[in-house]
């Protein structure tokens, strides 16, 4: 098919987080907005996810598709920048065997162990993150409220243990925080009297709302945490990493298991039901995040996340070359066997 023809697909988009390896799906939205012919309706994201999404609709909202490229170079070159001045680097020993972890790091194995007994109010009782200037600085919250691209922005209610979606009038720089908001390493945001964390703990991320709100099929979900790991864990690193990679799959896992059944039960004649039978599932992903630790998602370093971007360009660009005469078409991403497993 000629691209230069071809018609607008509506496509919404779901994004993982991941700290610095959310930089992976930079590389992944820089590739598929070169493609005119894809028209992101909306973007639910979490965590590192929930800034690359929040970037994608203002910066689409001020300059199109390469006011949205930009904002989201600038906004991973300011954190490589910020992350220069922090001692959580790389040690002489991971930079002599090519490492990107932070394993042997002693600011980073100090750190770690202090979090095991020291909150982060006793640690940083000002509740300083340089995310906040960097947000405030690139992104028009006023701006964001308008933006065409519908906004699906997840963080778990401390209190009550539930994930909160917040949609474009509602997000905010507290917002996008409190959705990357690690307990062992920063307060809690409050928002509107409640105190938040990561979302990825309640929705990593949340697609409900894109079935329900969005008038797009397909689904295109840029997936970050790894789901197997078919190595033997030995060592208390490698026990405690996938813990959490299974902590933070586990709510999307459960949600596409939903999805799976919903669009097999679902009516798709009229109303809602027609919606879950319709709906298109997409994946994008790379086996080399799973090569690397817990602690590289602390790592942003500039050549670290250039890698990881040109990476997801690479992966966005091989989906593209294989799938994209699907999108609009049919599912790529097998849900079904999620039934399987169950």
């Amino acid at each position: 098919m000629d691209e230069t023809v071809r018609q607008p697909i509506p496509v919404d988009l779901a994004l993982q987080g991941g700290g610095s390896h959310g930089a992976f799906t930079w590389g992944v939205l820089d590739r598929l907005i070169e493609e005119p012919w894809l028209r992101i309706e909306a973007i639910s994201g979490t965590s590192a996810g929930a800034m690359n999404a929040a970037l994608v609709a203002d910066g689409w909202t001020q300059g199109g598709a390469e006011g949205a490229r930009a904002a989201l170079e600038t906004y991973w070159r300011r954190v490589s920048q910020a992350a220069a001045f922090s001692p959580l680097q790389r040690s002489p020993l991971d930079r002599l065997m090519g490492r990107w972890t932070l394993d042997t790091s002693p600011a980073y194995v100090a750190m770690d162990l202090m979090t095991r007994v020291l909150s982060p109010y006793d640690l940083n009782p000002f509740g300083l993150n340089p995310l906040r200037t960097i947000l405030g600085e690139i992104i028009d919250f006023d701006r964001l409220a308008r933006a065409p691209i519908l906004l699906f922005i997840t963080a778990t209610n401390v209190r009550t243990g539930r994930g909160r979606i917040f949609r474009n009038a509602e997000i905010t720089a507290d917002v996008l925080l409190a959705s990357a908001c690690l307990p062992t390493m920063f307060q809690a945001i409050e928002i509107d009297g409640e105190p938040y964390w990561d979302g990825g703990y309640a929705g990593n991320p949340t697609l409900t709302p894109l079935v329900r709100e969005s008038d797009a099929h397909d689904t295109i979900l840029v997936q970050i945490n790894p789901r197997e790991r078919p190595e033997p864990l030995r060592t208390a690193n490698e026990i405690l990493n996938r813990l959490n990679e299974i902590s933070f799959n586990s709510p999307l896992m459960k949600e596409l298991r939903m999805i799976a059944l919903l669009r097999q039960v679902a009516d798709p004649g009229h109303g809602e039901g027609a919606r879950w039978a319709g709906m298109r599932t997409h994946s994008i992903w790379t086996d080399k995040l799973a090569d690397f630790g817990a602690s590289s998602k602390l790592n942003a370093e500039w050549s670290f996340v250039g890698m990881l971007k040109e990476e997801g360009r690479r992966c966005a660009d091989a989906f593209l070359a294989a799938h994209g005469e699907d999108l609009g078409q049919r599912s790529t991403a097998d849900l079904d066997v999620l039934l399987a497993e169950c």
